[in-house]
């Protein structure tokens, strides 16, 4: 089973954004604390694409794309929940983390428990936060699109293995990686193999994650 865990890559900063101050409510910002997470499961085989997707209402980023994606966002439905995290993850791209980090409440707000929406929304969120350099925000983000679910998506081991051992929480980050070599041994026993593996990681990412490899092989921890 071939596992492709998409990223999503920076968008360009442009003015038009700044409207977006104008047309947003005052959101208190969004509460993420240093994440006890649970030990990891045995496997993890469920591959969750629909979960691992960029938010995109409309190709692009410039100023006329973003001048758009205002107005769909002050619609209702789908295509404004879209166009909303998609002007999030141009926020966060362009260094505007606070209003990135108010479209993604505003989304989150709007969406049901059980939205089909909501854990790649999470799930992208966790990415913009991580990129901005909030790895503890990004593992709460994770973990409430993967752990805290009846399923055991095949993303979560390699993505908190990252983003444990960039909080130097490294024995955790071992003991999660050991959950991906157990799904998938011949995979992810190699660090050789993460560019195929995860395609749309970044090369610093991936260089990261083989670090935790190392770290596995070195000293494999063992089930239960």
């Amino acid at each position: 089973m071939k596992l492709s865990i998409r990223r999503r890559t920076g968008a360009l900063a442009l003015p038009s954004l700044s409207a977006v101050l104008f047309v947003l409510p005052l959101l208190l910002p969004l509460a993420l604390h240093a994440q006890s997470l649970p030990a990891p499961k045995e496997f993890y085989f469920d591959g969750s694409g629909a979960t691992t997707q960029p938010l995109v209402l409309l190709p692009g980023n410039d100023a006329a794309v973003q001048e758009r994606l205002l107005k769909a966002m002050k619609g209702h439905g789908r295509n404004a929940e879209l166009a909303t995290a998609q002007l999030a993850h141009i926020a966060y791209a362009s260094g505007r983390a606070e209003t990135g980090q108010a479209l993604y409440a505003r989304v989150l707000s709007a969406l049901g428990n059980n939205s089909q929406l909501r854990a790649p929304l999470l799930w992208n969120h966790g990415w913009d936060l991580y990129r901005s350099g909030d790895a503890e925000g990004a593992l709460a983000r994770w973990r409430e699109a993967g752990i805290d679910t009846y399923n055991n998506p095949s993303w979560v081991p390699p993505t908190l293995a990252l983003g444990l051992w960039t909080l130097d929480r490294r024995d955790e980050a071992v003991q999660w990686y050991a959950a991906a070599v157990r799904t998938e041994p011949l995979r992810w026993n190699d660090p050789a193999n993460l560019p195929t593996l995860l395609p749309d990681w970044n090369a610093a990412d991936r260089a990261k994650l083989a670090e935790v490899a190392a770290a596995w092989r070195a000293a494999p921890p063992s089930w239960p």
